[in-house]
């Protein structure tokens, strides 16, 4: 049994994936549109170049990602991706790439159980926990 995550961006994937190529330097494995499918009916109007199903790689973890609906309206609520990096530099680097246009929930500091660790919602509403292993 696996579980994977699958992240809809309501018409924002293809600006998402080029965020976190350039914010965390996933790999993009698969992208399949609207107009490549036999289904005709499962296209949203005027979404033809809108993303149906994309894959990509975050380290050894594949996160699936579509366009959905394509309206616009993500709502990221109720979880967060924890994105474990090696060392205190990679988790600000990390923490700055992911936070930019989005919002610090919680500043990347030392606790407890990490050298570093913070929360950051970035310009998509995704929630990322960066934590140093």
């Amino acid at each position: 049994m696996k579980v994977q995550t699958y992240l809809m961006f309501d018409g924002r994937c293809e600006e998402a994936l080029d965020f976190y190529k350039k914010a965390l330097g996933v790999s993009v494995g698969m992208v399949m549109r609207f107009k490549d499918s036999p289904d005709p009916e499962s296209c949203p109007p005027g979404a033809e170049n809108k993303i149906m199903h994309a894959a990509f790689d975050i380290g050894d973890t594949t996160v699936m990602a579509s366009d959905g609906y394509c309206r616009g309206q993500t709502n990221f609520q109720g979880f967060s991706l924890a994105l474990s990096v090696k060392d205190e530099s990679e988790a600000d680097k990390a923490f700055a790439a992911l936070g930019d246009g989005g919002k610090v929930e919680m500043p990347l500091a030392q606790t407890f159980f990490s050298k570093r660790f913070g929360i950051v919602s970035d310009r998509f509403g995704v929630s990322w926990m960066v934590l140093v292993e």
